[in-house]
Protein backbone atom coordinates (compact mmCIF):
# COMPACT_ATOMS: atom_id res chain seq x y z
CA UNK A 1 0.00 0.00 0.00
CA UNK A 2 1.01 3.44 -0.66
CA UNK A 3 2.15 5.91 1.91
CA UNK A 4 -0.16 8.90 2.77
CA UNK A 5 0.82 11.63 0.02
CA UNK A 6 0.04 14.21 3.12
CA UNK A 7 2.97 12.99 5.31
CA UNK A 8 4.84 16.46 6.63
CA UNK A 9 8.07 17.29 4.47
CA UNK A 10 10.10 16.45 7.68
CA UNK A 11 9.34 13.13 7.97
CA UNK A 12 9.55 12.66 4.00
CA UNK A 13 13.05 14.08 4.38
CA UNK A 14 13.83 11.36 7.13
CA UNK A 15 12.83 9.03 5.54
CA UNK A 16 14.78 9.78 2.56
CA UNK A 17 18.12 10.52 4.23
CA UNK A 18 17.25 6.82 6.10
CA UNK A 19 17.04 5.32 2.69
CA UNK A 20 20.20 6.80 1.81
CA UNK A 21 22.14 5.38 3.99
CA UNK A 22 20.44 2.17 3.36
CA UNK A 23 21.42 1.94 0.16
CA UNK A 24 25.28 3.36 1.19
CA UNK A 25 25.25 0.12 3.45
CA UNK A 26 24.21 -2.08 1.33
CA UNK A 27 26.47 -0.84 -1.64
CA UNK A 28 29.35 -1.14 1.05
CA UNK A 29 28.38 -4.66 1.53
CA UNK A 30 27.68 -5.62 -1.75
CA UNK A 31 31.41 -4.82 -2.53
CA UNK A 32 32.87 -6.93 0.36
CA UNK A 33 30.50 -9.38 -0.70
CA UNK A 34 31.88 -9.10 -4.60
CA UNK A 35 35.18 -9.32 -3.17
CA UNK A 36 34.89 -12.23 -1.23
CA UNK A 37 33.07 -14.05 -4.40
CA UNK A 38 36.10 -13.27 -6.59
CA UNK A 39 38.65 -14.55 -3.83
CA UNK A 40 36.77 -17.57 -3.34
CA UNK A 41 36.06 -18.31 -6.81
CA UNK A 42 39.78 -17.75 -7.50
CA UNK A 43 40.28 -20.75 -5.64
CA UNK A 44 38.02 -23.30 -8.01
CA UNK A 45 40.73 -23.75 -10.96
CA UNK A 46 43.27 -24.77 -8.87
CA UNK A 47 41.48 -27.48 -6.65
CA UNK A 48 39.90 -28.66 -10.16
CA UNK A 49 43.02 -29.30 -11.44
CA UNK A 50 44.57 -31.00 -8.39
CA UNK A 51 41.52 -32.82 -8.31
CA UNK A 52 41.86 -34.21 -12.19
CA UNK A 53 45.52 -35.06 -11.37
CA UNK A 54 44.61 -37.30 -8.12
CA UNK A 55 41.97 -38.98 -10.62
CA UNK A 56 44.00 -39.45 -13.71
CA UNK A 57 47.31 -40.66 -11.35
CA UNK A 58 48.99 -44.20 -11.63
CA UNK A 59 50.91 -46.63 -9.46
CA UNK A 60 54.73 -45.21 -9.70
CA UNK A 61 55.57 -48.56 -10.92
CA UNK A 62 53.60 -47.92 -13.75
CA UNK A 63 54.17 -44.63 -14.44
CA UNK A 64 58.05 -45.02 -14.47
CA UNK A 65 58.11 -48.00 -16.56
CA UNK A 66 55.68 -46.15 -18.94
CA UNK A 67 57.92 -43.01 -19.05
CA UNK A 68 61.04 -43.04 -17.55
CA UNK A 69 61.99 -39.57 -18.13
CA UNK A 70 59.24 -37.86 -17.17
CA UNK A 71 59.70 -35.69 -14.50
CA UNK A 72 56.75 -34.80 -11.60
CA UNK A 73 56.65 -38.45 -10.28
CA UNK A 74 55.02 -36.77 -7.13
CA UNK A 75 51.81 -36.96 -9.13
CA UNK A 76 51.66 -41.04 -8.78
CA UNK A 77 50.08 -43.20 -6.25
CA UNK A 78 53.06 -43.81 -4.41
CA UNK A 79 53.13 -47.07 -1.60
CA UNK A 80 55.21 -47.24 1.60
CA UNK A 81 55.06 -50.46 3.85
CA UNK A 82 55.89 -49.64 7.10
CA UNK A 83 55.79 -50.97 10.50
CA UNK A 84 52.85 -49.55 12.97
CA UNK A 85 54.46 -47.82 16.26
CA UNK A 86 51.31 -46.96 17.94
CA UNK A 87 47.41 -47.78 17.12
CA UNK A 88 44.75 -46.61 19.87
CA UNK A 89 41.43 -45.11 19.94
CA UNK A 90 41.62 -41.33 20.01
CA UNK A 91 39.58 -37.95 19.62
CA UNK A 92 39.46 -35.91 16.37
CA UNK A 93 38.24 -32.36 15.23
CA UNK A 94 36.51 -30.05 17.68
CA UNK A 95 33.63 -32.41 18.34
CA UNK A 96 35.66 -34.88 19.50
CA UNK A 97 34.72 -37.58 17.04
CA UNK A 98 35.91 -41.05 17.48
CA UNK A 99 38.61 -42.02 15.22
CA UNK A 100 41.45 -44.73 15.35
CA UNK A 101 44.83 -43.25 15.63
CA UNK A 102 48.21 -44.99 13.82
CA UNK A 103 51.57 -43.76 13.68
CA UNK A 104 54.37 -45.35 11.75
CA UNK A 105 58.01 -46.21 13.15
CA UNK A 106 60.32 -43.78 11.73
CA UNK A 107 62.25 -43.73 9.49
CA UNK A 108 59.05 -43.19 6.70
CA UNK A 109 58.92 -40.61 4.19
CA UNK A 110 56.50 -37.92 4.26
CA UNK A 111 53.29 -37.95 4.24
CA UNK A 112 53.11 -41.49 5.44
CA UNK A 113 55.28 -40.05 8.84
CA UNK A 114 52.02 -37.87 9.81
CA UNK A 115 49.52 -39.82 12.09
CA UNK A 116 46.28 -40.63 10.10
CA UNK A 117 43.26 -41.32 11.49
CA UNK A 118 41.09 -44.60 10.60
CA UNK A 119 37.52 -45.18 11.35
CA UNK A 120 36.45 -46.09 14.81
CA UNK A 121 34.32 -48.91 14.17
CA UNK A 122 36.23 -49.79 10.92
CA UNK A 123 37.76 -53.19 9.34
CA UNK A 124 41.35 -52.06 9.68
CA UNK A 125 40.37 -50.60 13.60
CA UNK A 126 40.12 -54.57 14.76
CA UNK A 127 42.91 -55.27 12.35
CA UNK A 128 45.99 -53.00 12.95
CA UNK A 129 48.30 -53.77 16.02
CA UNK A 130 51.37 -52.05 16.72
CA UNK A 131 54.35 -54.29 15.35
CA UNK A 132 52.32 -55.03 12.60
CA UNK A 133 53.13 -53.89 8.74
CA UNK A 134 50.58 -51.62 6.89
CA UNK A 135 51.08 -50.45 3.62
CA UNK A 136 50.04 -46.68 2.74
CA UNK A 137 48.77 -45.29 -0.32
CA UNK A 138 50.17 -41.38 -0.76
CA UNK A 139 50.16 -38.71 -3.24
CA UNK A 140 51.82 -35.65 -3.53
CA UNK A 141 51.51 -34.34 0.48
CA UNK A 142 48.22 -36.45 0.88
CA UNK A 143 47.62 -40.04 2.57
CA UNK A 144 45.22 -41.43 0.59
CA UNK A 145 44.50 -45.04 2.02
CA UNK A 146 45.94 -47.41 4.46
CA UNK A 147 46.09 -51.98 3.46
CA UNK A 148 46.62 -54.70 5.60
CA UNK A 149 46.07 -57.66 3.83
CA UNK A 150 43.38 -58.17 1.61
CA UNK A 151 41.29 -54.91 4.05
CA UNK A 152 41.95 -51.58 3.06
CA UNK A 153 40.38 -47.95 4.30
CA UNK A 154 40.63 -44.21 2.21
CA UNK A 155 41.55 -41.97 4.12
CA UNK A 156 39.19 -38.18 4.07
CA UNK A 157 41.03 -35.22 2.76
CA UNK A 158 41.42 -36.56 -0.76
CA UNK A 159 41.37 -33.77 -3.21
CA UNK A 160 38.24 -34.61 -5.23
CA UNK A 161 36.16 -32.39 -3.17
CA UNK A 162 36.70 -28.94 -4.87
CA UNK A 163 32.52 -28.56 -6.12
CA UNK A 164 32.21 -27.41 -2.66
CA UNK A 165 34.26 -24.05 -3.87
CA UNK A 166 31.86 -23.93 -6.35
CA UNK A 167 28.95 -24.17 -4.03
CA UNK A 168 30.43 -21.19 -1.67
CA UNK A 169 31.34 -19.05 -4.89
CA UNK A 170 27.21 -19.17 -5.49
CA UNK A 171 26.30 -18.22 -2.15
CA UNK A 172 28.99 -15.27 -2.45
CA UNK A 173 27.32 -14.53 -5.39
CA UNK A 174 23.80 -14.83 -4.91
CA UNK A 175 24.46 -12.56 -1.75
CA UNK A 176 26.33 -10.10 -3.25
CA UNK A 177 23.54 -9.64 -6.43
CA UNK A 178 20.60 -9.56 -3.58
CA UNK A 179 23.13 -6.99 -1.88
CA UNK A 180 23.37 -4.28 -4.90
CA UNK A 181 19.21 -5.19 -5.07
CA UNK A 182 18.86 -3.92 -1.96
CA UNK A 183 21.05 -1.14 -2.58
CA UNK A 184 18.79 -0.18 -5.57
CA UNK A 185 15.88 0.00 -3.79
CA UNK A 186 16.72 1.77 -1.38
CA UNK A 187 18.18 4.32 -3.63
CA UNK A 188 14.58 4.46 -5.17
CA UNK A 189 12.39 4.57 -2.22
CA UNK A 190 15.00 7.53 -1.32
CA UNK A 191 13.92 9.29 -4.61
CA UNK A 192 10.34 8.67 -3.81
CA UNK A 193 10.37 9.85 -0.42
CA UNK A 194 12.32 13.24 -1.93
CA UNK A 195 9.63 13.80 -4.49
CA UNK A 196 6.49 12.68 -2.38
CA UNK A 197 6.07 9.97 -5.02
CA UNK A 198 3.78 6.66 -3.58
CA UNK A 199 6.34 4.30 -2.60
CA UNK A 200 5.83 0.40 -2.33
CA UNK A 201 7.19 -1.80 0.41
CA UNK A 202 9.83 -3.29 0.91
CA UNK A 203 10.11 -7.49 0.09
CA UNK A 204 9.88 -9.30 2.47
CA UNK A 205 13.29 -11.74 3.39
CA UNK A 206 12.49 -13.62 6.11
CA UNK A 207 14.88 -17.24 7.69
CA UNK A 208 13.43 -19.05 4.96
CA UNK A 209 14.88 -17.41 2.50
CA UNK A 210 18.14 -16.84 3.70
CA UNK A 211 18.44 -20.12 5.14
CA UNK A 212 18.18 -21.43 0.91
CA UNK A 213 20.42 -18.69 -0.02
CA UNK A 214 22.98 -20.70 2.06
CA UNK A 215 21.78 -24.15 1.86
CA UNK A 216 21.06 -24.43 -1.96
CA UNK A 217 23.77 -24.35 -3.42
CA UNK A 218 25.70 -26.86 -0.88
CA UNK A 219 23.04 -29.42 -1.49
CA UNK A 220 23.63 -28.63 -5.36
CA UNK A 221 27.72 -28.78 -5.20
CA UNK A 222 27.12 -32.24 -2.88
CA UNK A 223 24.44 -33.57 -5.52
CA UNK A 224 26.54 -32.95 -8.83
CA UNK A 225 29.61 -34.21 -6.29
CA UNK A 226 28.44 -37.42 -6.18
CA UNK A 227 27.86 -37.93 -9.86
CA UNK A 228 30.90 -36.24 -12.13
CA UNK A 229 34.42 -35.44 -11.57
CA UNK A 230 35.63 -31.78 -11.92
CA UNK A 231 34.77 -29.28 -14.54
CA UNK A 232 31.87 -31.54 -15.70
CA UNK A 233 30.89 -31.43 -11.62
CA UNK A 234 31.80 -27.81 -11.69
CA UNK A 235 29.37 -26.75 -14.53
CA UNK A 236 26.28 -28.81 -13.60
CA UNK A 237 26.31 -27.21 -10.01
CA UNK A 238 25.77 -23.57 -11.96
CA UNK A 239 23.76 -25.38 -14.20
CA UNK A 240 21.34 -26.78 -11.57
CA UNK A 241 21.66 -24.19 -9.55
CA UNK A 242 20.88 -21.34 -11.75
CA UNK A 243 17.79 -23.42 -12.84
CA UNK A 244 16.49 -23.23 -9.31
CA UNK A 245 17.37 -20.70 -7.73
CA UNK A 246 16.76 -17.93 -10.52
CA UNK A 247 13.60 -19.15 -10.81
CA UNK A 248 12.73 -19.84 -7.19
CA UNK A 249 13.88 -15.72 -6.60
CA UNK A 250 12.04 -14.06 -9.23
CA UNK A 251 9.06 -15.70 -7.67
CA UNK A 252 9.47 -14.60 -4.50
CA UNK A 253 10.27 -11.07 -5.51
CA UNK A 254 6.82 -11.38 -7.19
CA UNK A 255 4.94 -13.33 -4.35
CA UNK A 256 5.83 -10.54 -2.27
CA UNK A 257 4.84 -7.52 -4.19
CA UNK A 258 1.90 -5.93 -3.11
CA UNK A 259 -1.52 -5.98 -5.65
Amino acid sequence: MALDMTEQPEAARYRARHERMCALGWTLLGLVLLGLSTAVGSLITGQIADEEAFLGARPCAEAEAVAEAVRGTDDCLRTIRATVRSAQDAKSGPKGANVFRVRLQAPVPTPADRPFDLRSNGDLAHLVKPGGEVEVTTWRDVQVSVRQGGTSETLPGLPDESTMYVGLTLICVWTTALAFIAAFGSARRARCHATGRPVTPRVGFGWAKGLSIVVLPMVVSYFSLTLWDAWTAAAMTVAIWALIALPATFAALRWDRDR
